[in-house]
């Protein structure tokens, strides 16, 4: 997927394609970014081993979180320059995450000070990323219906006894992933003012 990224990024910089958002689930994962600390995972080698988590460390913002089945990856691959700049764009990613989580009824919101999205007290969606020459990777992880005891063995995003939920958890119900993709696309497309298109990861 960052092999994937750094070669839309590249010819989105040629402006040989135009601005793309890749959607997906990633096997068990633990990432640090540029800020993140190996002490910020809470198992060993071993630990990791047995329960079938990948340690990687990263390029994006931020520092440790985790990615997994269930969860929606989006990695928009964006010129930025147009909206002015990564303060715009970041704000546009909650955007993004807050409609979609409003149309399954779900009230989510900001956190002052903080990167992200949040559903009354937990954290729901996370936000890393990185721009080069203008060009955006990395992205948001929106927690649908992965498996949150994987966040009990990290500190997410550097905060000690920060809460994550889920929106399986907030519905009480399993949520169709092809559902969220749907809505999430929409909102790109208006947010970004683009006509969405799908596109096979081999063009």
């Amino acid at each position: 997927a960052w092999e994937l990224q750094k070669a839309i990024a590249r010819r989105r910089g040629e402006d040989a394609l135009p601005d793309s958002l890749v959607l997906l689930e990633h096997p068990h994962t633990y990432t640090l970014g540029r800020r993140g600390r190996r002490s910020d995972v809470l198992l060993d080698d071993e630990a990791l081993m047995s329960l079938g988590v990948r340690v990687c460390n990263v390029d994006r913002g931020g520092e440790v979180t985790y990615h997994g089945p269930g969860q929606m990856v989006g990695y928009p691959v964006v010129d930025v320059r147009p909206m002015g700049g990564a303060v715009a764009y970041v704000r546009t990613l909650e955007a993004l995450l807050i409609g979609t989580l409003r149309d399954f009824g779900l009230e989510a919101r900001r956190e002052y000070g903080l990167t992200g999205v949040w559903l009354r007290d937990a954290k729901i969606a996370a936000i890393g990323v990185k721009i080069s020459r203008g060009i955006t990777t990395h992205g948001f992880a929106l927690n649908v219906n992965p498996d949150l005891s994987y966040f009990e063995h990290i500190v997410p995003c550097g905060i000690q006894g920060m809460v994550v939920t889920s929106m399986e958890q907030a519905v009480g119900e399993a949520v169709p992933m092809e559902e969220v993709a749907q809505r999430l696309t929409h909102h790109f497309g208006a947010l970004f003012n683009r006509t969405m298109k799908e596109a096979a990861a081999e063009r």
